[in-house]
């Protein structure tokens, strides 16, 4: 060892051996990337400093090197790189994930989609602003859907109707003293009691037209029109008798009276065999009560009428009304009426075979793929109906968004422990999602179904589908409540693996 001083040295030299120094320093003790860029500069500064100092200074007692070296002992000790900050979406402030593997969607719905409640289990769930799917099982498989058909059959008739389209019922005026009474599709038409349909039109109102249109001119003949579509298929083979006869379904008439219930009250009520029958007869019963000549003895015919000369006419309240009144109640009979005149007024001919061609139709609109689906029915009733929980999902991130009118869909779905079908669901551990899920439910023999969107735990919009088929009603409904209210708690970091 020597302990000759060095000799003098330039400020050129000074600073390439600070560098050097700073160099060998950082390779021995790495620091986090901001504060290491940080502290690069100081000592690079500092050692430019030091080193002018020392070429002016007549007896530098430290050198540029040491100073170097000091400056970056002090630093932080080494931490784990600095993750990138998270980009926030506008209007909403999004924590940063932490580094490493959890930044992932990690979180898993594998045990509650994995329950014996749900039987033969699909389900299909997406990020409703990314489009990116967050789960599915079997979700691309057509199949029954329940009453969750009734959300197909909404968006179908506000793409064809409108909602403010109104469904009208008319009285022509025919020769020999006879009246037709002509049905159009509108269910909710009343006797004029207790109704399950708030606001509906009257036979008394319009019984009122034709006794202020005819006068004292007797009637002979009530003709009852129900030709808008053709009633051969009323009544589909796959339901079963059970939903007439209980009440949860009338033969799919276009003239009716009350949704034809025995119980105008009540939803669910025994229906007939005869609606237009009936209507036939409730009418003849308006007509003498508002004092038309004649009325209560006229001979009911069944037939399509020869005149087209309008004396009454009445209207129900608009479509997105009526859509307020199936979907939180999931009223079959408003599904099917509303099916079979989309139909109609898209240019077909009312008939079962028809819808599907027709909502795919509707549907594209939306800006969704249908093709695939296969519709039976407007409520769902039917085993036969086929449409993906994948499908759905899609169709419920237009709904979630209100596009081109499903706004109107959107307010009427149950909610989550709090509306409609909805109202009772969601206890227990599963009311972690009260009021964060907005679904329209599905029941029929083979199949427990729920669909639509969620505001997850971490703010994330989801929409889904989830079809429990095999299954009884009763282990469904709490297992179909478990699985998403575990995909409401994982919202964004879902996965499906």
């Amino acid at each position: 060892m020597s302990d000759q001083q060095p000799s003098p040295r330039s400020v050129a030299d000074r600073l390439r051996d600070a560098r050097t120094a700073v160099r060998a320093s950082i390779a021995r003790r790495p620091v986090p990337w901001i504060a290491g860029g940080l502290a690069t500069v100081l000592v690079l500064g500092s050692g430019g400093a030091v080193a002018v100092a020392a070429a002016t200074m007549p007896t530098p007692t430290t050198t540029a090197a040491a100073t170097a070296s000091a400056t970056a002992s002090s630093a932080p000790a080494p931490t784990a790189a600095a993750p990138t900050p998270t980009p926030t979406p506008k209007g909403r402030s999004v924590p940063e994930d932490p580094p490493g593997p959890s930044a992932l969607r990690t979180c898993t719905i594998t045990n509650a989609a994995s329950a014996s409640g749900l039987g033969a289990f699909e389900g299909y769930v997406m990020n409703a602003k990314t489009g990116e799917v967050l789960f599915s099982r079997n979700g691309d498989k057509p199949a029954q859907t329940g009453s969750v058909m009734k959300t197909l059959t909404t968006a179908t008739a506000l793409a064809v109707l409108g909602g403010d389209h109104r469904i009208p019922t008319t009285v022509t005026k025919e020769s020999g003293g006879a009246i037709a009474l002509v049905g159009h599709g509108d269910a909710t038409l009343s006797a004029g009691g207790a109704t399950v349909y708030p606001g509906a039109p009257t036979l008394a109102q319009l019984a009122q037209q034709v006794k202020a249109k005819l006068g004292n001119t007797p009637v002979t003949t009530i003709v009852t029109d129900d030709t808008y579509w053709n009633d051969a298929d009323a009544w589909d083979p796959t339901w079963p008798v059970s939903e007439r006869t209980i009440g949860y379904q009338p033969n799919v008439t276009a003239l009716m009276v009350d949704g034809d219930r025995a119980n105008p009250g009540a939803a669910t009520s025994p229906r007939s065999t005869d609606p237009v029958g009936r209507a036939g007869d409730l009418f003849r019963t308006a007509l003498a009560n508002a004092g038309v000549a004649g009325a209560a003895n006229a001979q009911i015919v069944k037939r399509a009428t020869t005149s087209t000369d309008t004396i009454a006419t009445v209207s129900s309240q608009p479509v997105s009304t009526l859509i307020g009144q199936m979907i939180p109640n999931s009223d079959n009979t408003l599904a099917e009426m509303l099916a079979r005149i989309s139909s109609k007024e898209s240019g077909s001919d009312g008939s079962a075979a028809s819808l599907t061609a027709v909502y795919q139709t509707a549907l594209k609109s939306y800006g969704v793929d249908p093709a695939g689906i296969v519709i039976k029915d407007g409520s769902g009733e039917s085993a036969a109906n086929a449409v993906s929980p994948n499908f759905v999902a899609h169709l419920m991130v237009q709904v979630a968004a209100g596009a081109k009118g499903l706004g109107t869909l959107a307010n009427a779905l149950p909610v989550s422990g709090q509306s409609g079908t909805l109202a009772s669901r969601f206890t227990g551990a599963n009311a972690v999602a009260r009021g964060k899920v907005h679904a329209k439910t599905g029941w029929i023999d083979s199949a427990n179904t729920l669909g639509g969107y969620i505001d997850a735990a971490d703010g994330t919009r989801l929409t889904f589908a989830f079809y429990a088929i095999g299954s009884s009603r009763a282990a469904a409904l709490p297992a179909l409540d478990a699985v998403t209210a575990a995909t409401y708690s994982c919202g964004g970091r879902l996965t499906g693996s």
